[in-house]
This record gives structure tokens, sequence and C-alpha cells, in this order.
């Protein structure tokens, strides 16, 4: 699935909750391989919630292999379908202009480290996936979740930290609303043999100093209500995209080492 198609199907589809026993989610979709739980399973336990350390004022800086893909000033190293990025660049931040569509980088990347930092509105407005979802996505294909997930329940598998329909974080470690969030991301892609994914993609990801997926594997692309699978012929490189979910989620100091020993025997 090309970034765009992928963007779209989760960007454009604010879900319809489907309660039951009052808790948020679903009991309709089909079972995840290789686990008891459904696709956002409504009866799948909530990742218990830790709390963060204190917090920081400067976030991480950028090493000096980096590639800086926003340093607060524009959105150069970013596109929408080829054309300008349409988002908005204030104080050092990029900001969701709803509605104007979701955002990847020009450059391609395979495995990499990736840090940024993210805001969400204060006050809060909605609750469970409709409050500040937002998403970071690997190759523009795997979602790891945006969302204020503080005092903010919702299924597992969408839950700030998860890979999206696929695995809640390890634990909820949220941060109130209107405070500087940090995701470290560590991705390995996919390796491809004649057309056929032969290692599906591992995501090891840190939310606010606390682990949320420990070297995950990745089932497929992020699917909303399905089963993710790969597709025949699935990229080994692709752009990091920021959903637009049409919520004003803040973003900043977003930096990549791309990881080229990954690609070694």
């Amino acid at each position: 699935m090309k970034l765009r198609s992928s963007l779209l199907v989760a960007a454009s589809l604010l879900p319809l909750i489907t309660m039951a026993a009052d808790k948020p989610g679903y009991t309709d979709t089909p079972q995840l391989p290789g686990q008891k739980w459904r696709v956002h399973d409504a009866d799948r336990p909530q990742p218990r919630i830790v709390t963060p350390g204190a917090s920081f004022s400067q976030g991480a800086p950028a090493p000096s292999d980096a590639v800086v893909l926003f340093d607060g000033k524009d959105l150069s190293k970013w596109t929408k379908d080829g054309e300008p990025a349409p988002w908005k660049v204030a104080n050092g931040y990029m900001e969701v202009v709803g509605k104007s569509g979701s955002i990847q980088t020009k450059e391609k990347f395979g495995s990499f480290q990736l840090h940024l930092e993210y805001a969400t509105p204060n006050p809060p407005h909605g609750d469970s996936q409709a409050r500040a979802n937002s998403g970071v996505f690997l190759h523009g294909l795997y979602e790891v979740q945006v969302l204020d997930c503080y005092n903010n329940p919702t299924y597992p598998d969408g839950t700030v930290g998860c890979i999206y329909g696929q695995w809640p974080p390890l634990a909820n470690a949220a941060k109130p609303p209107g405070e500087w969030h940090s995701y470290d991301i560590i991705f390995e892609a996919p390796k491809v043999e004649g057309g056929k994914v032969v290692t599906p993609a591992h995501v090891t990801v840190i939310l606010n100093g606390v682990v949320a997926q420990h070297r995950k594997e990745i089932i497929g692309p992020v699917r909303h209500r399905e089963v993710a699978s790969y597709e025949a012929n699935t990229p080994t490189t692709g752009p990091i995209g920021l959903q637009d979910h049409g919520d004003p989620v803040r973003f900043r100091n977003i930096w990549v080492r791309p990881l080229g020993e990954y690609d070694k025997p």
C-alpha cells in the first residue's frame, strides 16, 4: 500500500466505537494471528499506566550523524503528494492543519532510529480515538499511534505507543494534555526476496523514557478493523509520515539516523 492510501485509510476512519460492557472497542472484528484477541478488542486488558519522569524543556538534541527533518523553522524536508507541506509552523513547532492532509518526508529511509516530540491540545476535546488523534507512519505503511491517552481509555491496540491494530503498548506513559511527549523509535525494515517478505519489519518504541514496544514484529501495513498482512513486493525503504486526523497536534525536534547495519548479513 502506498503512503497516501495508507494514511488516508487511517485518517478517514474516525471509528464508531462498539461498546461492550462499557469498554471501548469492538466485538465483531477478526482475530489477530497468534493472539487470542480480536483487532481493537474491547475485552483486551488495558495497558498499565506508568508515570514518566520529570518533563524536559530542551528535548533531545540531534546527534552529529543525524538527518534533521524539522528544526522548528520550516517544512522544506516535508511534502504532501509532491506539493509543499501545508501545516502551520510557529514558535519552533509544526501543527496539524485539520483536513489539509497528512505529510511525509521527501527522503526515503530503510532501517532507522527516529526521534520526535509532540504535544496534544489543552484543554482536551473528545474521547477515545477522537482525542488528539495522529500517528507516525514508518515507510508510510506502519503506524505508531499518537493519541491523548491521559485519563482517556480506548481500545488497547489503539492506545498511544501501540502498533495500531496489532500490539498494545507495554505501558501507557502518556503525559497530561499540553505537555511535550518524546518518541524514540528504532525501526528495522522488512527483508524481501523474490517479491515476498522473508523477514517482517520490527520496531522498538520508547515513549517518554518508557519502553512501549520491545522489538515487536509488525504483521503488515496499518488496517482499521482488519488483520494486517504484507503485500507482494513490499518496499524496503520509504518515507516517514505524520498523520492529519483532524486534530491540532504539534510536533517538534524531529531527526533520524539511518541504520545500515541491518542491511548486512
